[in-house]
């Protein structure tokens, strides 16, 4: 009896005891955040989102071109006289737009408002795998609780058939009792293989993530600032969260799309200026005696243009119609995104209050099944209970205290979606240390203002580290008792 209070002792204080040195949640979410590739493929995606503004505004600043030839004429015709032998030509010419319908103008537009709505797609990543972090991280946690609970419950058991082997020796038992707690053992063992399993492939998942292995993981912090009504969630949502607002940006880059297409319609006006050198090296009217032809000529022009388009085979009209599509697409989208966004905050507010109530009840039903398991085999022994009664109320407590562990993590990682869909799961809400943050914004200032063409960036190296050198991931457990076999 003392044996297996101990080994029931042993196993609660396993699951509810934090260790002396352990992994944090903040580590975890910090490591994730520095080397993560997804979450640094999103921010090289919006340094390239950036450069579509630089790309916009190039089509309204001056374009300038030079050309250089030189020409050897091995054969020429009998009939040309004057046909030179060689010639060299040099140009150049620069065209400055001054009007040009908008388009310039409301392309511009429309790229910085996507650049917008790339940073708030760049926020919803990083709280959607913050997310994902927190989920995985607490799914060890939980796994490793319940691999602890299960290794206990075939130690119990082990204690429980052994016991049951030497009542039966004596007669004090039957072989049908013997039977069933040699069941129940061998169940409990493939139970615990099972939960084994899954703890294993909780831990891969952590470093797919996060990117180091799992060490002894401490309890997760409280989570702040979660909302006392379902309103008061969506209200937020609906202001802060990341992806409704890269949606509505779409909406309105959208729009600029179709002032842009208006533009094809509309009269364009530009300044040039250009010139022309070409030298004959002395060989024009080569055939005619004592000819004397000029061998270099330089011209030089300046001018304005403007262009009124008549007729266009009906193109302008088909990509206005387009981008009025597109745009009416980007509204749809956007209610859409609304949608999802009320309804995954109302859900996780849901799933994270309800599993507050099944961590109460948990609490409860844990405390009942322990004082359930002594009563009977309290009566057990004056012959009240039988074995499988006893075995019955164990089941009931392991199911009791995983199902309190899994409340738990279930709690958190719903009131954490629920942080993310308010908008409020983001490295600079949860306070992340371990070095500056990321600032989309600095690189869009950064080349904002650039326009000479040979301006580029060193080529890239990976930012995010690999887990080849990582090791497959175990799920220890102490060695299983033997139980010798009787006949």
């Amino acid at each position: 009896m003392n044996r297996r209070r101990l080994l029931i002792g042993t196993a609660i204080l396993a699951t509810l005891s934090a260790p002396v040195q352990a992994d944090t949640l903040r580590d975890a979410l910090v490591a994730a955040y520095q080397t993560n590739p997804t979450l640094s493929g999103a921010r090289a995606s919006q340094r390239a989102n950036d450069e579509n503004v630089a790309i916009a505004k190039a089509d309204g600043r001056p374009n300038a071109t030079s050309d250089f030839g030189f020409q050897e004429n091995f054969l020429r015709s009998a009939n040309s006289f004057t046909a030179p032998l060689r010639q060299t030509t040099a140009g150049g010419s620069i065209t400055v737009p001054i009007y040009s319908g908008g388009a310039v103008k409301n392309a511009v537009r429309a790229a910085k408002t996507r650049v917008e709505a790339g940073q708030y797609d760049l926020r919803a990543t990083e709280a959607s795998l913050f997310s994902n972090v927190v989920a995985t991280y607490m799914d060890v946690i939980r796994d490793s609780a319940i691999v602890k609970l299960n290794r206990a419950n075939v130690g119990v058991l082990s204690v429980n058939l052994e016991a049951t082997s030497d009542r039966f020796e004596i007669g004090d038992l039957t072989r049908t009792d013997v039977a069933q707690s040699e069941s129940r053992l061998e169940i409990a063992k493939s139970d615990l293989e099972t939960v084994r399993a899954r703890l294993i492939g909780s831990k891969e998942n952590y470093i797919a993530l996060v990117g180091n292995e799992p060490g002894d993981l401490e309890p997760p912090p409280p989570l702040p600032n979660l909302p006392e009504t379902p309103d008061q969630a969506v209200d937020l949502a609906l202001t802060y969260n990341p992806d409704l607002l890269a949606a509505k940006e779409r909406s309105e880059a959208a729009e600029f799309d179709i002032k842009t297409a208006r533009s094809a319609n509309k009269p364009k006006v530009s300044t040039y200026a250009q010139g022309r050198y070409l030298n004959y090296h002395g060989t024009l009217g080569g055939n005619i005696a004592g000819s004397t032809f000029v061998q270099e000529q330089s011209t030089a022009e300046v001018g304005v243009r403007a262009t009124m388009p008549i007729y266009q085979g009906g193109r302008p009209a088909a990509q206005i119609r387009q981008a009025q599509a597109r745009s009416g697409q980007a509204y749809e989208q956007l209610i859409a995104v609304e949608r999802d966004v009320i309804s995954q905050t109302r859900a996780s507010y849901s799933s994270w209050r309800a599993s507050e109530r099944v961590i109460e009840s948990s609490e409860r039903a844990v405390a009942a099944a322990s004082l359930s398991l002594e009563g009977v085999r309290a009566e057990n022994s004056v012959g009240n209970r039988t074995i499988l009664d006893i075995l019955n109320a164990e089941q009931e407590l392991l199911n009791a205290q995983v199902q309190l562990v899994t409340a738990r993590r279930n709690s958190y990682v719903a009131g954490f979606s629920l942080l993310a869909a308010m908008g409020r799961a983001e490295a600079r809400d949860l306070g992340l240390e371990g070095g500056p943050l990321y600032d989309p914004v600095a690189n869009y200032d950064r080349i904002d203002d650039m326009f000479y063409d040979y301006q580029s960036d060193p080529n890239p190296e990976p930012q995010a580290t690999r887990t080849v050198d990582s090791q497959a991931q175990k799920a220890e457990i102490e060695p299983l008792p033997e139980i010798p076999t009787r006949r």
